[in-house]
């Protein structure tokens, strides 16, 4: 019987569907497989940093602190908190910033994000609403400016504009309160947006385990 046209080639047809079906989905999921494993090694990555970041400032924060020590006579380290006062942090985020150590976490956490300019901000207006002297406020208010507010300054934080033309006017006669609208909003962006990520971090969530006694300890 002759066949009609098309009809010998039906069949091969289907087959070779099915197989580029089964290729592409194979294909796929070796890529999918790829993506999840680069994420993992990534999120690795970023950890392993962060926690080198955190030693390095940790180190720092000692270190200067032994540095004052010897003017004042006063020796302070500081240690790695336990799980009761790292669980502290979670309750507010005004305890996570007055604890030391826990700054240091979160500064090291933000550069793991790449949006530390908001907590060195912050930072530099606590200390500039400290200043005593008019000359170092001046000195001060325009090096926080050209640092963290002027148009693509190396450390730009996120304000909008009508806030940054009211800092550039404030500075010319500086007063403690020139930033004081722009680290609300830094403050608030903080406390909203990075702080409940800190919280859900790996890194967080290992200060707040409690480390199983041995016997040995137990038996000391």
């Amino acid at each position: 019987r002759q066949r009609p046209p098309g009809e010998g080639s039906a069949m091969p047809s289907a087959l070779l569907l099915q197989q580029e079906s089964g290729r592409m989905e194979r294909g796929g999921r070796r890529r999918s497989e790829a993506e999840e494993a680069e994420k993992g090694r990534m999120k690795r990555t970023i950890i392993k940093d962060w926690k080198t970041r955190l030693s390095y400032f940790l180190q720092n924060s000692s270190n200067s602190t032994k540095m004052k020590s010897k003017k004042v006579g006063k020796h302070r380290t500081y240690f790695r908190p336990s799980p009761e006062e790292a669980q502290l942090w979670s309750e507010a985020f005004d305890e996570l910033l007055a604890n030391k150590y826990g700054l240091a976490a979160f500064r090291a956490f933000l550069k793991s994000e790449f949006c530390e300019e908001n907590i060195e901000f912050w930072l530099a207006c606590e200390d500039f609403k400290k200043t005593k002297s008019p000359q170092k406020l001046t000195s001060k208010a325009k090096k926080i400016y050209n640092d963290f507010i002027e148009k693509e300054a190396p450390k730009e934080i996120n304000i909008d504009f009508q806030t940054k033309n009211m800092i550039a006017q404030n500075i010319q006669e500086a007063t403690h309160t020139c930033f004081s609208a722009a680290q609300k909003r830094v403050y608030s962006l903080m406390e909203n947006n990075s702080y409940p990520r800190f919280l859900e971090s790996e890194f967080y969530q290992e200060l707040c385990k409690k480390t199983p006694v041995t016997r040995a300890a137990q038996e000391t």
